[in-house]
């Protein structure tokens, strides 16, 4: 399939076509966006009113995910597979600051993110950034920068949050790319995955109608999951604990491990994300 007619090539900076990162940034209170992102957005708010939370949620459980990693394993690598437009805490800042040495290769192929993302990491020699497609897993896992910089012979922590939901194309594609960057990964790796969550009952009705909005509209593509489906993703892998009180499970990212306790009710947008963080043997 040629490029021009994969539905899953990025959008680059047409500004007449919503592209995934952009409305992330949007979403996150950034300035990198256009007209037609803010659309999309709008046509999610109608299904979702409160649909902001959910890029929130994502960029916290990021966070707080990356901060137990890089503190509480002795993982170092790192490759972050759709990692978006920069913004406050990426990952390398995170991990970099509780170990400098800490390793880290972004995957994008947003031109918009590539060109940004490159005059972000000009000065950080720990770091890299590749274009690549990430539901092509031999583009990345065979890339020449992201063999030299990591080592495939020691853990990695492989983090995909809020990218296999925005897959055009058959619904087990996303989970058969991840399976082929698992078995690619050494003992001792980690993998942390989110994905919009349909956690049935009475929220089914909203996230169908945010899952239309997202195929009919300007992004053009959002699929929700059951947990079933998403535990799918962790296949092979041994899941850890996401709070004190939960077994090894997916959770909504809002439930793992927060920062602190919870005063106000946790809200549709907080309960349509849904994730966790598995380790290899």
């Amino acid at each position: 399939m040629s490029r021009d007619a994969d539905p899953n090539a990025p959008v680059g900076v047409d500004p007449k076509r919503a592209s995934v990162a952009r409305l992330y940034d949007f979403l996150l209170g950034g300035k990198d966006n256009y007209q037609i992102d803010r659309q999309a957005a709008a046509e999610l708010a109608a299904a979702i009113p409160d649909v902001v939370q959910i890029a929130k949620e994502n960029r916290s459980f990021l966070t707080r995910m990356a901060r137990f990693i890089a503190g509480q394993t002795d993982v170092v690598q790192y490759l972050d597979l759709g990692s978006g437009l920069p913004t406050a805490e990426n990952v390398h800042q995170i991990v970099q600051r509780i170990n400098p040495e800490s390793k880290v290769v972004y995957v994008d192929h947003d031109p918009v993110v590539l060109a940004h993302g490159r005059a972000l990491l000009e000065e950080n020699e720990q770091t890299r950034l590749v274009g690549a497609d990430i539901f092509d897993p031999s583009s990345v896992l065979d890339n020449d920068v992201v063999r030299s910089h990591l080592d495939f012979a020691q853990p990695i922590a492989l983090f995909c949050l809020a990218t296999l939901h925005n897959h055009k194309g058959e619904r087990d594609e996303p989970a058969k790319a991840i399976r082929q960057y698992v078995e690619a990964l050494p003992s001792g790796s980690y993998v942390a995955i989110s994905h919009l969550y349909d956690p049935g009952a009475e929220d089914s009705g909203p996230m169908r109608h945010l899952e239309d909005a997202a195929a009919r509209g300007a992004l053009g593509a959002g699929t929700a999951r059951t947990k079933a489906e998403i535990l799918e993703f962790f296949e092979g892998l041994e899941l850890i604990r996401p709070n004190a009180t939960t077994e090894p499970d997916v959770i909504e990212l809002v439930r793992w491990w927060p920062d602190g306790p919870r005063f106000k009710p946790v809200g549709l947008a907080q309960r349509a994300i849904a994730g966790g963080v598995a380790r290899k043997r």
